[in-house]
């Protein structure tokens, strides 16, 4: 049983013994006072219900107002995402330009390199002919050489001359170097700062993406718990409902036993002959419809019994299915009551559940899976009386009835649920 299907205080609205011939019922007054008193209790449990409900409203607005943050919060990471983005796609670009100053850069490295040889190769062929022909003391045997003082001066303007190249080359050779270790400082504070920069931007966008999928899973909770209090408050819903039909049947049965207070000697002086005589009413075929037996109870439809109360596929089975293969196959109240409700459920199918007071006692039966129910809630039946077809509706695996008999109310839990064999003519 889903649990659409919320516990039904069935108690409420079958304290009605009085209303039906072969119903021992100690006193009038008694009956009536009996129903007042479940009426209450009923009516008491409507205000619970719909305190809870109201606060099952509460707490879905609190749940959707959490879902508005979670929304603007991931619309704010979105932006921030974007933006990070833009960034990126702007850093890559600079990453484009500044690979093309590495290479640049590295050319230029190239062509000093190249000087710095050809200087290079230069100083070391001044060397060997330094080391091959005395080094500076050819300088001193130039200028000894002279054959005049005029001579003397342009040998040693010549010498000093050669001597400033040889000093330049030197320079220009310690700043080509110093050049070169300045660009390849420059090119590798730019690969660096370059990495760093990716390397910050992706890590951005990692944490982002990772708050995103924090909210989108925030959310989806939030949506998911809004949807089972959704759920949770249909359910308390439905079963207002159903109070609200076992309240409104104990007034129509208050005001029948009230109604026909006069007629109550006759009918319990009457009970045995009536119970005897009692047949019909079942709106079906003759060939169709079991016969209405006497005593407190009848067979509720023709048809052979296709699976028994108990253990059935791993569960436990709490009604009794009664199959037959023909067609508009009538189903007949089990005994006299007051039907709580008759509906369609998503897993009983059309349904019908029947408050009957027996010697005291109270009972609840219930049709499901019929094809179609002929009475409505409130109103009152007979026993053998037709109030629905045979069918298959809800979760069912075929034509048949299920059929409940509760000592007590019906609850979710069934724990009131009999065994109806022996019971119920079967």
């Amino acid at each position: 049983m889903k649990k659409s299907f919320i516990t039904l205080t069935v108690a409420a609205a079958v304290g009605m013994g009085s209303l039906f011939g072969g119903f021992a019922v100690k006193s009038e007054a008694a009956s009536v006072s009996s129903l007042k008193h479940e009426q209450n209790k009923i009516h008491s449990q409507r205000s619970g219900l719909n305190s809870t409900i109201n606060e099952a409203d509460k707490k879905i607005t609190q749940i959707q107002g959490k879902q508005v943050d979670v929304k603007q919060e991931m619309k704010r990471i979105d932006l921030s995402i974007g933006d990070t983005n833009s960034k990126i796609r702007e850093k890559e670009v600079k990453v484009s330009e500044t690979k093309m100053q590495i290479t640049k850069l590295q050319a230029e490295v190239k062509v000093i390199q190249e000087r710095i040889t050809k200087r290079n190769e230069l100083l070391k062929d001044r060397v060997r002919n330094y080391q091959e022909n005395g080094g500076m003391v050819n300088y001193i045997d130039v200028l000894m050489g002279s054959s005049s003082f005029s001579d003397f001066i342009d040998r040693a303007n010549a010498v000093a001359t050669i001597m400033e190249a040889d000093q330049d080359i030197l320079k220009q050779a310690e700043a080509d170097k110093l050049e070169l270790e300045t660009k390849q400082a420059l090119v590798q504070k730019e690969l660096v700062s370059l990495q760093g920069m990716l390397n910050d931007l992706v890590k951005m966008k990692q944490k982002l993406n990772f708050q995103k999928a924090e909210k989108d899973q925030l959310l989806g909770t939030l949506q998911a718990q809004e949807k089972k209090v959704q759920e949770d408050k249909m359910s308390l819903q439905e079963e207002e409902k159903i109070l609200a039909d076992q309240e409104a049947a104990i007034q129509k049965a208050i005001k029948l036993e009230q109604a026909h207070q006069a007629e109550l000697a006759r009918q319990r002086a009457a009970e045995a002959a009536a119970h005897a005589a009692h047949g019909g009413g079942n709106g079906g075929s003759a060939d169709q419809a079991p016969d209405v037996s006497s005593g407190n109870f009848t067979r509720p439809a023709a048809g052979y019994i296709s699976s028994g109360f108990g253990g059935r596929w791993g569960e436990f089975h709490y009604g009794v299915d009664i199959a037959s293969h023909g067609s508009n196959v009538p189903i007949v109240a089990a005994a006299d009551g007051v039907v709580i409700r008759s509906y369609y459920s998503s897993s009983y199918g059309n349904c019908i559940f029947l408050a009957s007071s027996i010697d005291g006692q109270i009972y609840t039966t219930v049709y499901a899976h019929m094809e179609t129910r002929l009475v409505g809630s409130g109103a009152t039946v007979s026993k053998g009386q037709q109030i629905g077809i045979m069918g298959s509706t809800g979760e069912s695996t075929g034509q048949h009835l299920h059929f409940e008999l509760h000592r007590g109310p019906w609850t979710q839990d069934k724990r009131f649920a009999i065994n109806p064999v022996g019971i119920v003519p079967l």
